[in-house]
């Protein structure tokens, strides 16, 4: 660097996850071996996120800025030889969004410090990111505590003349979770037929809206379970349990060209149905003991969830639940358990991955991320923690310590970069109940 040998930001407490509302501080580091004039040096604090139509493009379509502060830390003068410090504080603003990495956009904050030389001298710039997580506090949802459920029906043709009735209902425990937390899932099938059907699939899915002029949608498994056929003329149940992993929440409140949406899709096999179950990722998990209910602030908008209604949504075509137990029940359909055959968070022996609840952040602290290949920067640094899918590095930390790889393999979502460009949007809830869709449960296979 010539006459710089050392040009570094860095933050307070080696915090780099802040919240809004709060400052940021700390210290840009010179260390020069000759004395240096300058005209000013000045340290910007930014935020923004821009979107593209191409994957990871970084000529944005449409971007929006969430702060801009320039601080003047030293104006004209001579730096002599050896080390120079000088401190910085930015307030934070209230209503800036948590940040986010996407294959076709990116909501980013850094510190950037600036020395301007005089004409005809090289200018010198640094940079440093830092990450905010605006809190959704699942509490404040209405009816979050409630199940998610939905039902289908399929009448369906076998050996040419042959027809078959079958039901699919599937259910949550919840309609919120935080990272870490496990989601309940209660599946049951009936078969009113002589033929037995295929498997059936239960998928955790991230659905990640860019709002360009022609909507870009990103849509991704984030962890599937796979469970046996049901034979023919029977009732069977099936219950099984997903880890919900480090994800970026719902909604990105704050930003109006990013949206996150996330639901559990239980579909069969042929014949094919399939079922749609929104749900919700926050921060702070829901409080299931009896207390006093969350009033949501006054102008605290409701993260987008277009697909979640406050009350269980059930198609009008379907029977009643009643009903068609009766129909079922009176050709005496046999009940029975519908066995796993695989899991995506289980290893190969079946067991459940293990893992440690403090690699999952809640309010105040980073969430672990995954990634095989740190992305470098212009100098030279990575950062070291990413609030959502397709991060950079897997690093935590807790408090002031050094920040630790962490180690969640098989639970994490796929890499942004291995994934095709989504070229038609997902149905909606509605759309996906109706048993005459079955395009959406063969694309996701």
């Amino acid at each position: 660097m010539g006459k710089l040998q050392e040009f570094e930001i860095t933050f307070t407490n080696n915090k780099v996850v802040y919240n809004p509302g709060e400052s940021i501080s700390g210290t840009v580091r010179i260390k020069t071996s000759h004395s240096l004039q300058f005209k000013a040096i000045k340290v910007n604090c930014v935020g923004s996120c821009g979107i593209s139509s191409k994957l990871n493009d970084a000529s944005w379509m449409l971007e929006e800025k969430y702060l801009s502060s320039m601080l003047s830390v030293a104006d004209k003068g001579t730096l002599s030889a050896g080390e120079h410090s000088f401190p910085f504080q930015f307030l934070i603003p209230a209503s800036v969004p948590t940040s986010f990495e996407g294959p076709f956009g990116k909501i980013l904050y850094q510190i950037r410090a600036f020395i301007d030389t005089p004409r005809f001298s090289k200018d010198y710039k640094t940079q440093r990111p830092f990450y905010l997580l605006n809190v959704l506090n699942l509490n404040e949802l209405p009816d979050v505590e409630q199940p998610s459920c939905a039902v289908t029906t399929k009448k369906f043709n076998y050996l040419l003349v042959r027809t078959g009735t079958l039901m699919l209902k599937a259910s949550s425990d919840l309609r919120g979770y935080t990272p870490g937390q496990v989601i309940k899932l209660s599946t049951e099938i009936h078969n009113k037929s002589g033929k037995d059907t295929g498997y059936v699939m239960a998928s955790l899915i991230q659905r990640v809206s860019y709002k360009t002029k022609r909507a870009v949608f990103d849509l991704r498994p984030i962890a599937q379970v796979e469970g046996a056929g049901v034979k023919a003329g029977k009732h069977a149940e099936w219950k099984e349990k997903i880890i919900v992993p480090p994800l970026p929440q719902s909604g990105l409140t704050g930003c109006s060209l990013i949206d996150i949406e996330y639901f559990i899709q239980v579909s069969l096999k042929s014949p094919e149905a399939v079922v749609t179950l929104p749900i919700y990722i926050g921060n702070i998990a829901v409080n299931l003991t009896p207390s006093i209910p969350h009033p949501i602030a006054q102008g605290a908008p409701v993260p987008a969830m277009p697909s979640l209604s406050p009350v269980p949504v059930v198609p009008s075509a379907p029977p009643a639940e009643d009903d068609l137990e009766g129909e079922l029940g009176a050709g005496g359909v046999d009940s029975e358990e519908i066995p796993t055959k695989s899991h995506s968070q289980q290893d190969s022996s079946g067991v459940p991955l293990s893992m440690s609840p403090s690699v999952f952040g809640q309010a105040s602290g980073p969430l672990p991320m995954q990634s095989q290949q740190p992305t470098q920067y212009s100098d030279g640094s990575a950062p070291l923690f990413c609030l959502s899918t397709g991060a950079t590095i897997p690093f935590f930390t807790d408090g002031n310590t050094t920040p630790v790889p962490t180690s969640c393999p098989l639970i994490l979502p796929p890499e942004y970069s291995t994934w095709e460009y989504p070229h038609e949007p997902p149905p909606t809830y509605e759309e996906s109940c109706s048993s005459n869709n079955s395009s959406f449960n063969s694309s996701m296979r």
